[in-house]
Order: structure tokens, then C-alpha cells, then sequence
């Protein structure tokens, strides 16, 4: 289950739909039970079904190696999820201290409370970037409050909403499920700029200015050509990945892959042919 962000417009009149749950208050000495429709913080809460959280999990390629961090953790579900069903460490970030302590026991009842664990915080102020893995469900204005902070976090970091965008950037899957829609990202390296590209392969080698254009995960470029500012094709970049092609002065194609460390790349490559190589860059 999580948090459903919805604007301040609408929250009145999804408490007036649920008129008992979300005024209802526990009695002396009765365990905590979150309602379906009570307020939060900047929100209501609605449950996730569950096969929603578990497509979320499996776009997100979640494994035991992963540390899955859930930002409006409601009572646990996707942390629980996480480390019961992918065996994977789990944290899970909750506003709201009763339901926080709620989810923590659900760990416990789920046996994984060695593996996930919720914990009463702000999101915008608790450190989440040591995840490799991030999962919301929040309104667009509050992913896009977070999208500075989930962009710096480590290349390849796999980033999952359920139902809501990160407005211009653009998700790498969208999946539908009776209704609902859960996005991914991966967030890649900075790749913007300019760079100073070296080819080794079949005897030879050369330098050669290469200039990167960045939209999120999309990007464009040229290479110096002598005289010629030659274009980039087939130029891809996911997370730390890198690949690009351009044809030089002889026509000849060349295929470079690699991978992205700061100001470093380096790969190989395969000319059309038949000719293989290594390749590396410096940004300047």
C-alpha cells in the first residue's frame, strides 16, 4: 500500500467519499489501523494492489544485491515486497509516525524485518541516495520537487512510480495494469559537453573532438572531422552505458559501446569492416 498524492483541490472531496475512515479514531488501547482515505501530510492514503507492486519491482529488475528505498511508505507493502519476494534490503520512509510503527510491525508479521525496515521521515530531508533502487507513488508536483536529488544519485539508479510522471522526462517503460500505469527510469550519467575521444584499432590510432548534447537519458552529437563536424548516429546512453556510431572520412562506420565513470568513458568498438578496437575519452 502507499501514499496517493493528490492536490489540495481534490482532498476534500475524497475525504467527503470516505466520511467514517477518514475521521475515524482508534479507541484507548485499540491497535493502529490505517483507513482507507485518511489524511496525511500532503496526502490520503489508498491502497497499491498488489500486482501493481509487483510489476513495479519487476520493471525495477529488483534482485537480492539491491537496496530498494520507498518514498511514502504507507504500511510497508513495497518494502515488504521487496525483501519477502526478491530478498532484497529494504527501507521505507513514512511521514506519519503511527503508520510507520504500523508497517514496521507488518515487517515483522511478513518475517523480513532483518531485511526491510520503515522508519518515520521526510522524504525531502532523509538521504536517500545510497538506493539502487527507488520507488514513489506521489503527486507530479512533489516527483518533480524530487527529480533534482533521484538525477544526481549514481547512473543507473532504477527509479518507479505508480501512476504519476516526472513531467519532461520521459519514462524508459510505461506499464498498464487494469487501469493503472506504473513508469521507470533508469537515471544516467552526465554525459554533456565536451570530450576529447581516442581510437585505437588495426594499426592505427587517432584523436578527435567529440561533442555531447544531453536531454535526460537522450542524447546528440558531432565529431571533428578534419574540417567536418560529423553526426552522431544511433546515439544511446542507459544509466552508465554509453553507445554511439559515426562514419569517417573514408566512409567507414564505426560501432563504440562503452561505459561512463565521471569524466572518463572508455569501450570498444567494430567498423564495418571488419576492423576492432579500443576507444576512451576525457571530458575537457
Amino acid at each position: 500500500m502507499h501514499l496517493l498524492r493528490l492536490a489540495a483541490a481534490s482532498l476534500a472531496a475524497l475525504l467527503l467519499a470516505f466520511p467514517v475512515a477518514a475521521q475515524q479514531k482508534p479507541k484507548p488501547n485499540q491497535a493502529y489501523e490505517p483507513q482507507v482515505g485518511q489524511a496525511g501530510k500532503d496526502v490520503i492514503w489508498v491502497p497499491t494492489p498488489d500486482e501493481v507492486v509487483d510489476r513495479m519491482l519487476r520493471m525495477a529488475q529488483v534482485t537480492a544485491n539491491d537496496y530498494v528505498i520507498d518514498l511514502g511508505a504507507g504500511d510497508g507493502k513495497i518494502a515488504i515486497a521487496a525483501a519477502k519476494n526478491f530478498g532484497a534490503r529494504s527501507l521505507g520512509i513514512e511521514y506519519n509516525p503511527e503508520m510507520a510503527r504500523h508497517a514496521q510491525r507488518n515487517a515483522e508479521k511478513a518475517g523480513v524485518s532483518g531485511r526491510a525496515r520503515i522508519v518515520q521521515g521526510d522524504i525531502f530531508v532523509t538521504d536517500f541516495t545510497h538506493a539502487t533502487v527507488i520507488t514513489m507513488y506521489l503527486l507530479p508536483a512533489l516527483n518533480l520537487k524530487l527529480r533534482p536529488q533521484i538525477l544526481a544519485m549514481r547512473p543507473g539508479t532504477r527509479v518507479v512510480s505508480h501512476s504519476f510522471t516526472m513531467d519532461d522526462w520521459e519514462a524508459d517503460e510505461t506499464s498498464s495494469m487494469d487501469g493503472r500505469r506504473a513508469y521507470f527510469w533508469m537515471v544516467p550519467a552526465n554525459v554533456m559537453g565536451n570530450w576529447l575521444l581516442e581510437v585505437t584499432g588495426g594499426g592505427a590510432s587517432e584523436k578527435l573532438e567529440l561533442t555531447l548534447e544531453q536531454r535526460y537519458q537522450k542524447i546528440e552529437g558531432n565529431l571533428g572531422l578534419g574540417t567536418i563536424q560529423g553526426g552522431l548516429r544511433d546515439a544511446r546512453l542507459r544509466g552508465f552505458n554509453i553507445a554511439f556510431s559515426y562514419v569517417d572520412n573514408k566512409g567507414v562506420r564505426r560501432d563504440l559501446a562503452g561505459r561512463v565513470s565521471g569524466g572518463r568513458m572508455e569501450g570498444g568498438f567494430r567498423a564495418d569492416n571488419g576492423t576492432e578496437g579500443r576507444w576512451n575519452a576525457t571530458k575537457k
